[in-house]
């Protein structure tokens, strides 16, 4: 099975409700946000690969078989995400790679730096939460979520690698169809909460492939 070809898909997820993606709290979180996002070095959050990753293959896996574990994936699905597989099975090399997707921030600074937004921190809004006492029927426990705001932009990039013998096009129509699955489900945490709604926009139909095999 010899490498032909990648497949390089790029593209955007714009947050259309607050998104968090867990990160570990710092001590200059101590004393404030209860739950912070994850963010580079830099204090810029990002959206890991493999949360992306991690999310495209649980909705196509709960499409196409509703499999309860990655040993009874859809053989497309192994073979696009990858499979280990126990001792006793041959594994699948994976085709997909799903890199960091990274904030946008020229964009965010004159989305909502320049326009006055309200945050709590340079990229990041902080929402509070409470659970209610259904007996008491009053709010208790009281925390605070770091999230993304709505309308920020990411770019994402997705490579596809092509081996001899296998038609790529049944992989971009996978990834096209997790992207549309996505759109309808949420990304990150708190979703069923209103968390997490994304849009994507993507060069999937044109995407550029670059050729090693002749």
């Amino acid at each position: 099975m010899k490498l032909e070809s990648k497949t390089i898909i790029k593209g955007t997820i714009t947050t259309l409700t607050g998104l968090h993606i867990g990160g570990s709290k710092s001590s200059l979180d101590i004393g404030g946000i209860d739950t912070a996002v994850i963010k580079d070095p830099l204090g810029v959050p990002y959206i890991p690969g493999s949360s992306l990753k991690g999310k495209l293959r649980a909705l196509l896996a709960a499409s196409i078989n509703g499999a309860p574990d990655e040993s009874s994936d859809d053989e497309s699905i192994k073979k696009l995400f990858g499979y280990a597989g126990p001792r006793t099975e041959s594994g699948e090399v994976t085709r997909l790679i799903v890199r960091d997707a990274h904030l946008d921030t020229e964009m965010f600074k004159r989305d909502f730096i320049d326009n006055g937004a309200i945050l709590e921190t340079q990229y990041t809004q902080e929402k509070a939460e409470n659970k209610i006492n259904r007996k008491l029927g009053r709010g208790g426990h009281p925390r605070s979520i770091e999230r993304v705001p709505a309308g920020a932009v990411f770019n994402f990039e997705l490579v596809l690698n092509n081996y001899s013998g296998e038609d790529p096009k049944q992989f971009i129509e996978l990834i096209k169809q997790g992207f549309k699955l996505l759109e309808d489900d949420y990304l990150g945490g708190s979703g069923t909460r209103g968390y997490g709604k994304v849009k994507i926009e993507s060069n999937i139909e044109n995407a550029d492939t670059k050729i090693y095999q002749e």
